[in-house]
């Protein structure tokens, strides 16, 4: 009797069939569970900037442009008008303190000067004449009372010894009343004369001081008058450069016109623009490097023009000791403007990844240097050279720190 053999369940067809379905399910289990889902970006390593986070001393300061200036300027405004009748320099000439530029005519100023002169003069004549008066009514009141002394004591012993006789029975009633009322009429003469003279005393200084005070009134004028003739001639007010003359021979130029300006070519000061970020940080007092020739100069900012224009502000600054020999107005200068002094931090040298990422981010490479992931950072204060890291980073790691305008929202760089 022949033996059933029983059916085998698992064929090698079924164990090959069962394999490959199961290498396929773990194969979509790795890609949608254990496989990297991130978004990536393929860049060649050597197109861009690999940069060392360190540790070291952040220099607080930002570079400035600025421009040379004069440390002073003085405009030429005329006073007075008139026509231009010699012309002493030309523009650009270096003066001195006191040398003539132009000379005006101006008839009816001289015209003034002749008039105020004969004036000034009638009433000098007028002055001295009423002083002279004054002194001869004075010398003769004093005559007069000087004779009234002399006539007071001869009829005062006249009358004293008549008062004896007449108690005497020695002189007429008639004679004796006689110099009784003419030594009366003496001593009241004598106190007239005395009030008089006080009176024309105080009078006379009164219209004396009057007089003076009117004197010097007009001597001011005719000063006022000949310092105006004396302006038409227009001389340098400082010493410097006359870096504008707006005037030609001939020309008639009205009061107000504005001539033109010297400048102080003794010392300079810098008017630089500042980025309206830095507005709450920049004040008078802090202190920035120009370097000029090879040699660092130091200047001082001494006035902050809060007015934004343009994004921008302005500051002046003045040199602290010597200025540079050699610069020129309107000379460009660049300068390195101090914030803060040195400080300890973290720092990341300055790349274009800050105009894409605004500080908020950056792409760290991983060990081994095969690729970089996106990590948020924040930035604290900057310079032209580097970041301060507040936090995300530590010293010794590598960073991305070129320009990141092609990763897009890539979440890791693979490097080739």
């Amino acid at each position: 009797m022949d033996k059933q053999l029983e059916k085998k369940r698992f064929t090698p067809k079924k164990i090959a069939l069962y394999a490959g379905i199961g290498l396929f399910v773990l194969f979509i289990l790795y890609v949608f569970v254990f496989s990297d889902k991130s978004r990536r970006f393929n860049q060649d390593k050597d197109r861009i900037t690999i940069s060392d986070v360190k540790q070291g001393k952040f220099q607080d300061y930002i570079p400035i442009t600025g421009s040379v200036e004069p440390i002073q300027t003085f405009y030429l405004d005329l006073t007075d008008g008139g026509k231009v009748v010699q012309k002493f320099v030309q523009e650009g000439a270096i003066l001195k303190a006191g040398d003539p530029i132009i000379k005006l005519d101006n008839p009816s100023i001289s015209l003034q000067l002749m008039n105020t002169q004969s004036s000034f003069i009638y009433a000098e004549s007028q002055s001295r004449q009423n002083r002279l008066t004054f002194e001869q009514n004075q010398l003769s009141k004093k005559s007069t009372l000087l004779d009234l002394d002399r006539n007071l004591l001869n009829q005062k012993r006249t009358y004293e010894n008549n008062k004896i006789l007449f108690e005497k029975k020695l002189v007429s009633q008639n004679d004796y009343e006689t110099s009784k009322e003419l030594y009366e009429y003496y001593v009241k003469s004598k106190d007239l004369t005395l009030a008089v003279l006080k009176n024309d005393s105080l009078t006379n200084i009164q219209l004396m001081a009057t007089a003076e005070a009117t004197l010097k009134k007009q001597q001011e004028y005719l000063k006022l008058v000949e310092m105006q003739l004396a302006n038409l001639t227009v001389k340098a007010p400082i010493s410097g450069q006359l870096t504008s003359l707006k005037a030609e021979i001939g020309q008639n130029i009205g009061g107000g016109y504005k001539l033109g300006q010297i400048d102080n070519t003794e010392s300079f000061k810098i008017k630089a623009d500042v980025d309206e970020h830095y507005i709450n940080r920049v004040r008078a007092g802090l202190t920035g490097v120009y370097e000029f020739d090879g040699k660092n100069y130091t200047l001082e900012i001494k006035t902050v023009y809060p007015q934004v224009t343009d994004g921008k502000f302005q500051v002046e600054l003045y040199f602290m000791g010597e200025a540079p020999k050699g610069i020129r107005r309107g000379q460009t200068v660049h300068i390195k403007l101090d914030l803060g002094g040195e400080s300890d931090a973290i720092l990341v040298e300055a790349g274009g990844f800050f105009q894409t990422t605004g500080g908020q981010y950056i792409y760290v490479l991983d060990q081994s240097g095969s690729f970089a992931v996106k990590r948020s950072i924040k930035i604290g204060r900057q310079n032209p050279q580097f970041y301060e890291v507040l936090s995300g980073l530590t010293p010794g790691e590598k960073v991305i720190t070129s320009s990141y305008e092609n990763f897009g929202d890539a979440e890791k760089i693979i490097l080739k």
